[in-house]
């Protein structure tokens, strides 16, 4: 018999595994973009074409999360979206082209774009009087399945298959796997975990777009995601133009690994900067040096500025995952989350395209950081207003 806190924590471990796969197979690309772009000869927009398929994806497809949720209930609809995310993470392995490559990226997507409006209702479900703490906990496990690709798919996977990108990019589904494994066996099967509709609870799934507290949400997440994806996209090929392709790794793994002491902080101090507008400010101003570090610099110096910029960027991140749950009534998480992520991701797919025609139509690479630097001017904008409105203390 497993006792009261044994449950809370066996369901902080399934939310810690969950969190990981939202990122494991989208990291992946980043560490192999260079090699990608070489052997399909991209331009930088189709590039930035590529890197916004998951924030894309995340737009368009993050209501079907909310829907599942109410429809099939939270297990069905989690094993549903890590099933998608195994398969078509496995399929860019037979990738003959960019064609193929783009058509498998975005059914991985769409398994990611499933998941991300369902943790938040996980959270709710599983851990009702802990919301700080179980975002804070899949959140790690998100940053750590950020961190796991870029740091291990050069040293590593990539020697293991023969210096294949297709391989390596298929090898991250594997883990994917053991946690629908893990999820099936383990995950609590209570009436809270049910479909809506047999609570009692009313099933609306489409967000209030009438609410302007959607489109705050929707704002502040564009920021902190365009922020990341881009700056994901666009460190390896420019290092690479600046003539500094051996640093890519390192930029990388320190822009992601930069995020976990945010992380582990935030786990002993979610609590006390819930719903606090100067975290966001903070970040802002961190986020807009770093950027400016980046842009002009190639040379460990950028380590350094990526590493700032993950720790700041995630710390703003973990925190807005807890206002959908924090803001909303219990029936009401799922389809906001959904629509804040419609909302942000679309931002972020646009930021990472816009990048790229920047560096295209100039010819000077650095002004693929100006979209960035835009979106962390908008971080420390957006936060005062929903202070204004009550949303934020």
């Amino acid at each position: 018999m497993i006792s009261d806190e044994g449950n809370v924590w066996m369901r902080a471990s399934l939310l810690w595994l969950a969190g990981n796969t939202l990122r494991l197979t989208i990291l992946a690309v980043p560490a192999v973009i260079a090699i990608i772009r070489d052997d399909f000869g991209l331009n930088a927009t189709q590039v930035g074409l590529l890197s916004s398929i998951p924030p894309a994806l995340f737009a368009l497809a993050s209501l079907a999360g909310s829907l599942l949720v109410a429809r099939l209930g939270l297990m069905r609809a989690i094993i549903g979206g890590l099933l998608l995310i195994a398969i078509g993470g496995a399929l860019r392995g037979v990738s003959p082209g960019y064609g193929m490559l783009f058509v498998t990226t975005i059914v991985m997507a769409l398994g990611v774009a499933i998941m991300q409006p369902i943790m938040p209702s996980a959270v709710r479900q599983w851990l009702p009087q802990r919301i700080g703490l179980g975002t804070a906990i899949y959140t790690n496990g998100l940053l750590v399945g950020e961190i796991l690709p870029v740091w291990l798919t050069i040293p590593l996977i990539l020697p293991a298959v023969s210096g294949s990108w297709r391989m390596a990019l298929a090898a991250w589904s594997i883990p994917v796997l053991v946690i629908v494994i893990v999820m099936m066996l383990f995950a609590p099967r209570t009436a809270a975990a049910q479909p809506a509709q047999s609570a009692g609870v009313p099933t609306k799934w489409l967000p209030d777009w009438h609410r302007g507290l959607v489109w705050r949400l929707g704002a502040i997440f564009w920021c902190i995601t365009g922020i990341y994806f881009t700056s994901n996209a666009f460190i390896p090929i420019y290092l690479k133009s600046a003539g500094r392709a051996d640093l890519i790794g390192d930029a990388l793994t320190a822009l992601n690994l930069g995020q976990l002491p945010a992380s582990f902080l935030l786990l002993g101090y979610a609590s006390k900067l819930e719903r606090r507008a100067w975290p966001y400010i903070v970040s802002a101003v961190v986020s807009l040096v770093c950027v400016a570090g980046l842009a002009l610099s190639a040379s460990t110096w950028t380590i350094v500025w990526a590493a700032l910029l993950g720790f700041s960027d995630a710390a703003a991140f973990i925190l807005a995952l807890t206002l959908p749950a924090l803001l909303c009534a219990p029936q009401d998480v799922a389809r906001t989350a959904a629509g804040t992520f419609s909302l942000a991701y679309g931002g972020a797919m646009l930021t990472a395209i816009v990048s790229g025609v920047a560096w295209d139509a100039s010819g000077i690479p650095a002004l693929a950081y100006v979209p960035i630097g835009i979106c962390a001017l908008a971080l420390g904008i957006v936060p005062g207003m929903m202070r204004r409105r009550g949303d934020l203390r």
